[in-house]
């Protein structure tokens, strides 16, 4: 897309003016005016942050605390994940449902304190996501969003060489913890976390010191610029899930392959919205899955095209496109249980055309999260 687009509608992040900076080709994105790459291109960009580390942009994404003196068993009656177990300063993945246990969002939450939570929702759901909790908690917890700060995500096998060089804590705080760092001069709230499979980061600033924090990480030789395109074809090969296509409101946990984020209790105990429906299909297994998909050849299979087993439609690709990584197309999309196993023979109809590929399993590159 041209840099011409109409931007008078778009919200702005703190390193909007960096962005074009650096020759950031900019889209709208979740209603932002977004970096999709820049003059390097979306294929060393993947690439790069693959072999080094990679800088994102993701202020766009919602932050807030909430806080309560019951807030983990509060925000439990909203999503199957187990909050009351979380240890000071440990993230959980988790999703908020709705009555028939389809996904409103995908969210990532930690304690900060025994009545305080963290969240990060995704940017295009976060008013609505807000909007809920607040209402559904209201007398039990209270929401502070965090509008003036800047989310940066520092990613790659190097990542940690370059931060820990700023913030020495950072070397060795654990995979899905967050703390408190001094981050060359500038505090921030540091998570070791991320959506590209890789070991890294997710810095959250002041949107005032965002821009001088971006500038002192990009001087590092070992960091380049990353846009939203690399960020999708990164997560795709990781097998992670974007919200709004391979999750929605008419999509469960259980189907889209997340069960691994419903701890035994919850499992057990329900007392989440849409409870009825994910425990009989954790009892009776659902009646789709998302899996992996390997078309053959060099063809990518898109969002949408058909998945066909002996003439008749079993599913729908709900993510495709090129992985630098495995020099192939790589896709994911939900089929029939009973076509689920990998390595399932399977047509991809393609432009009216059936092309063969086959199921295969998640990730499509191995993850290399610092487990310590």
């Amino acid at each position: 897309m041209s840099q011409d687009h109409d931007v008078q509608d778009l919200k702005r992040t703190p390193l909007h003016g960096l962005h074009l900076s650096l020759g950031g080709k900019m889209v709208p994105f979740a209603g932002y005016d977004m970096p999709v790459q820049y003059p390097s291109g979306i294929l060393k960009e993947h690439l790069h942050t693959r072999d080094a580390a990679g800088l994102f942009d993701v202020s766009h994404m919602g932050q807030a605390a909430l806080v309560g003196p019951d807030v983990a068993a509060a925000l439990e009656t909203l999503v199957p994940g187990d909050i009351q177990a979380l240890g000071h300063g440990r993230m959980r993945y988790t999703q908020l449902t709705n009555e028939a246990g389809g996904i409103l969002d995908d969210l990532m939450v930690t304690k900060l304190a025994d009545d305080r939570l963290w969240l990060v929702v995704n940017a295009a759901c976060k008013v609505n996501d807000f909007a809920l909790i607040e209402g559904a908690l209201d007398g039990r917890a209270s929401l502070e969003r965090a509008e003036d700060r800047a989310l940066l995500a520092l990613q790659g096998p190097k990542a940690a060489d370059v931060l820990s060089r700023l913030a020495p804590d950072a070397a060795t705080l654990p995979f899905m913890t967050m703390a408190e760092l001094d981050v060359a001069g500038t505090p921030a709230l540091v998570s070791r976390s991320g959506y590209t499979g890789e070991d890294g980061y997710e810095i959250s600033v002041a949107a005032d010191d965002a821009e001088d924090l971006a500038k002192l990480l990009l001087a590092q030789d070992a960091v380049a610029p990353i846009g939203l395109g690399a960020r999708d074809s990164l997560r795709l090969e990781a097998g992670l899930c974007l919200y709004g296509h391979d999750i929605d409101e008419a999509t469960t946990p259980v189907e889209a392959a997340l069960v691994w984020s419903i701890s035994k209790r919850r499992r057990a105990e329900g007392g989440f919205p849409g409870a009825e429906t994910i425990q009989r299909q954790l009892a009776d297994g659902p009646q789709r899955r998302r899996v992996g998909i390997r078309p053959d050849g060099k063809a990518p299979a898109r969002e949408g095209t058909p998945i066909m087993k002996d003439g008749q439609a079993i599913g729908t690709v709900t993510s495709g496109g090129f992985g630098p990584t495995v020099s192939g197309p790589v896709a994911m999309g939900y089929v029939e249980t009973a076509h689920a196993a990998a390595d399932t023979e399977i047509d991809l109809e393609v432009r009216g055309k059936a092309l063969p590929g086959r199921t295969a399993k998640l990730p499509f590159v191995p993850q290399r999260y610092y487990r310590g």
